[in-house]
């Protein structure tokens, strides 16, 4: 029963991660040619890169 509530946290941890990458995809676009660029750039990487571990573990999980 602990693992089910920890893949359910997991999985909302996951649906977060992919919504604030939605959203600075937007702030992104919309920043074009702004100095701002750079920085969401990197926060765009260390989301995704977030997103990726914990899409390994939840499939580590599953297995």
């Amino acid at each position: 029963m602990a693992e089910n509530g920890n893949r359910e946290a997991l999985d909302d941890l996951i649906a977060l991660l992919r919504r604030q990458i939605s959203d600075l995809t937007e702030q992104a676009t919309a920043a074009s040619g702004s100095g701002s660029e750079e920085r969401l750039s990197d926060l765009l990487n260390e989301k995704q890169d977030r997103l990726n571990e914990l899409l390994k573990e939840r499939s580590a999980g599953e297995g």
